[in-house]
């Protein structure tokens, strides 16, 4: 099995606009993404992130720890959050993600030991 974290971006307010059948169907596409990682693999973890305006960026700048209120970059869409699932390959993970919602763009990143 390798590890994988699936990003999530989307465009800011999309959930306040959308409808109770879009909110539905939001679920269902969460709950059977959930369900072929459970047949496949196992999720390690997983959460939804709060809005981009609740961030803090740390930085150092000249040698000075540097910390700013908001996001790193400033993008259309804002990452609200993540799944680290265990897979047996990239295809099962992108056949994972597929199942999440469309209005989504999805990152799929390895997870690498450093140890």
């Amino acid at each position: 099995m390798k590890r994988y974290l699936i990003l999530i971006a989307y465009e800011p307010g999309g959930w306040d606009r959308a409808s109770e059948e879009a909110r539905a169907t939001f679920f269902e596409q969460h709950a059977a993404f959930s369900a072929f990682v459970a047949e496949h693999g196992r999720e390690s973890a997983s959460a939804a992130l709060d809005d981009t305006d609740t961030a803090t960026t740390v930085r150092h700048v000249d040698g000075k720890v540097v910390v700013t209120d908001g996001p790193f970059a400033q993008t259309a869409e804002m990452i609200g959050g993540y799944y680290e699932v265990e897979l047996p390959d990239l295809d099962s993970a992108i056949a994972a993600a597929a199942l999440l919602p469309p209005s989504y763009t999805l990152e799929i990143r390895p997870v690498i030991d450093v140890t």
